[in-house]
């Protein structure tokens, strides 16, 4: 499974939206949202707020699969990332798919005057987040007392219209993340910085299913190759990750990493997904994987 990453930064919805309409008639999986109160080092560009947007193109889609990598969990109280999740979940018809980091970026939760809880504490609390985000999936009145949250009487309606939503758990941490990876997620998110020890941070994962960030840099041909990989570095450097190169080499890259249990691939496109590279990679890199 292929899903696109299109994080909502100097993007008109015109455009966000006809990329990922685009993304859907060529049959990818899924399309992929940040969630930032203003862009990591770009903060004087406009950027959508990622879960109104992603109501929006739930109106506006019919078939693909839409998330966050990721939610940042400080930004809301469970009940409302919830309340969010499941009415998103019905706009859209069940697509939804819910992305969970515990909010590592230090300096814009200081900014926005959200306060920075120590690393450990933060981790808590999404664990916590999750075990509220399912009892209030469950549609049942319920009470809740965790050293972080507290609910008594809750009810969450309406439900997910498959009673619940699948849920990522995105980074690579071994003492903070994968505990909580194997614990709540039905996904663990890679992130491309840590591919390189896929095999080595998988057995950590539990029995979450594996999907992992790439930027992609596909040159049409073997002549626009270095051209190709000098933009793609250019933008996406301090990522990790990187696979470079024409269709046949990209299937390569992303074949061994199929061989170590990958299913979905969620792919930042060296363009930015114009339609001539979504075309491309649906045509000639999806069927062969």
């Amino acid at each position: 499974m292929f899903g696109v990453f299109l994080p909502q930064l100097r993007m008109s919805f015109a455009t966000i939206e006809a990329k990922a309409r685009s993304a859907e008639e060529l049959g990818y999986h899924s399309v992929w949202l940040m969630d930032h109160l203003a862009a990591p080092a770009a903060p004087e560009h406009d950027t959508l707020e990622g879960w109104t947007l992603a109501a929006a193109l739930a109106a506006r889609t019919s078939t693909v699969r839409l998330g966050h990598l990721v939610t940042a969990n400080p930004f809301r109280h469970p009940a409302l990332l919830a309340k969010m999740a499941a009415t998103v979940d019905v706009v859209s018809g069940g697509r939804l798919e819910l992305g969970l980091g515990w909010g590592s970026l230090e300096d814009e939760l200081l900014t926005f005057g959200i306060g920075v809880a120590p690393p450990p504490m933060r981790a808590a609390q999404l664990g916590e987040a999750v075990e509220v985000i399912e009892l209030m999936f469950t549609g049942e009145p319920f009470d809740y007392a965790g050293r972080h949250f507290r609910l008594k009487g809750a009810l969450g309606r309406p439900r997910p219209l498959a009673g619940r939503v699948p849920v990522h758990i995105g980074g690579a941490g071994r003492r903070l993340t994968m505990p909580l990876v194997a614990r709540h997620a039905d996904w663990w998110n890679c992130p491309a910085y840590a591919v390189d020890r896929l095999d080595e941070l998988r057995p950590l994962a539990g029995n979450a299913r594996v999907s992992v960030q790439h930027p992609i840099g596909l040159a049409p041909s073997t002549a626009a190759r270095v051209e190709v990989e000098q933009l793609t570095t250019k933008r996406f450097g301090a990522w990790g990750g990187i696979v470079s190169g024409t269709p046949g080499e990209v299937v390569a890259a992303l074949a061994r990493e199929r061989a170590l249990g990958v299913e979905l691939f969620i792919l930042q496109f060296h363009d930015f997904a114009t339609p001539e590279t979504l075309s491309l990679f649906a045509r000639e890199v999806m069927p062969a994987l």
